[in-house]
């Protein structure tokens, strides 16, 4: 592997959420420009527009019946009760128009082609058939029931702007008019790599001292949700040489890598000892959790180091890559609202707080404790209270910003 670049160098001292993340901001700078990719309608659900898509074609694409029932002239039905001969009968499917005769009936079915010269079409609940003789017993003026080409749709017309996210509405337009693939952002392509000696596979019996990898199935389901596209999910051991090779392969098939674990102070900081000889930065932020973070640009590819507690690792990704992920994807941001807290609380001195909370009939309450092992707490909570560095103490029914999760 090349050097790593623009990220060099250790800091001892905390730096500020807003500096790290303004760091990091511009490390992926690169990738939140996305070029466009054409995909099938079938796998762009979720995908954000490229470009505007107009309509190539009518809709609906020829006059047809809005009713099952008969199509007449209005005029014969004008004074009802009205006796017309059945002349003939037209199903939905492929059909020629055919030519309509005045004063007589077509049955004719939703959707079915509209005989030329007839202008109305009266609902079968509205008559008696009877010898071949329908009888109509309320009068329809011109173009009742009828669905006139381009009615709905006209050819040129601007169906979706650019920037529109793809849901299944979205989709059944687009095939209605007859587009089966259409032009989407491409997805940052991202791979997650978990250190550790003591992870094991889910589903696995760990041994002592072993604990399952939660971390590579959270992380990746996050990166998916907010936009990405993840190409690897591995996991190493604390040996360098383990980490150097995942490393090199996750590059190899990625614009970003993220990192789990690995950047603390203890021995065995795999990651922090691999990527320093490559120039890597990493400090503690000052935040709690998540403290520990690094950072560095290896092959052109950009490196984003997390602490490994399971907490840790998932709050460092709501404050510093969810909003990017996002932006790059043409996903719309996340709203940071106000909430009222329902309770006091204490916050440590001179570290932002992201405290795992719950939103309430009232407000907001805390779910947990400020421990980075709990991940019960975690999943109870549906937002992040943001606590600013500087506050120690709030009193129930003061505002506080939330993140939802």
């Amino acid at each position: 592997m090349a050097q790593a670049q623009r990220h060099s160098g250790h800091t001892g001292a905390a730096r500020s959420v807003e500096d790290h993340a303004a760091e990091v901001t511009e490390l992926l700078g690169p990738l939140l420009t996305r070029p466009s990719e054409t995909v099938r309608l079938d796998d762009a659900l979720g995908r954000v527009l490229s470009y505007d898509v107009s309509s190539p074609v009518d809709l609906p694409l020829f006059r047809n019946s809005q009713m099952d029932g008969f199509a007449v002239d209005a005029a014969s039905v004008a004074n009802v009760p009205a006796t017309l001969p059945i002349a003939a009968t037209v199903p939905a499917g492929p059909a020629e128009p055919a030519p309509h005769v005045p004063a007589t009936a077509v049955r004719i079915m939703t959707g079915a082609v509209m005989p030329e010269g007839a202008d109305a079409v009266v609902p079968v609940e509205d008559t008696e058939v009877s010898d071949g003789k329908v009888t109509v017993q309320r009068s329809r003026g011109v173009g009742d029931f009828v669905r006139e080409r381009g009615s709905d749709v006209r050819t040129g017309m601007l169906l979706l702007p650019a920037g529109t996210l793809l849901e299944p509405r979205h989709l059944g337009v687009l095939a209605a008019v007859g587009l089966s693939s259409v032009a989407v952002r491409t997805r940052p392509r991202v791979a997650v790599i978990t250190t550790g000696a003591e992870l094991v596979d889910t589903g696995t019996t760990p041994g002592p001292g072993q604990i399952y990898d939660s971390n590579g199935v959270a992380l990746a389901a996050s990166l998916r949700a907010d936009g990405a596209e993840v190409a690897v999910v591995d996991r190493s051991t604390d040996e360098p040489d383990a980490f150097r090779a995942t490393l090199r392969r996750a590059i190899a098939r990625t614009e970003l890598v993220i990192t789990s674990g690995g950047v603390s102070m203890g021995d065995y900081e795999v990651v922090k000892d691999v990527l320093a000889e490559l120039g890597a930065r990493f400090g503690p932020v000052a935040m709690q959790p998540g403290g520990p973070q690094g950072l560095a640009l290896v092959d052109e590819t950009p490196v984003l180091t997390f602490p490994g507690n399971p907490v840790s690792t998932m709050v460092s990704f709501e404050v510093f890559l969810r909003p990017l992920l996002r932006r790059a994807a043409g996903l719309p941001p996340i709203d940071r609202a106000d909430a009222v807290l329902d309770h006091d609380l204490t916050s440590v001195p001179g570290k932002r707080q992201f405290l795992r909370g719950r939103r309430t009939d009232s407000g907001v309450e805390v779910v947990s404790g400020p421990g980075s092992h709990l991940v019960a707490a975690l999943a109870w909570a549906d937002v992040l209270i943001d606590v600013p560095a500087d506050v120690t103490t709030l009193a129930a029914g003061e505002r506080v910003k939330v993140w939802p999760l």
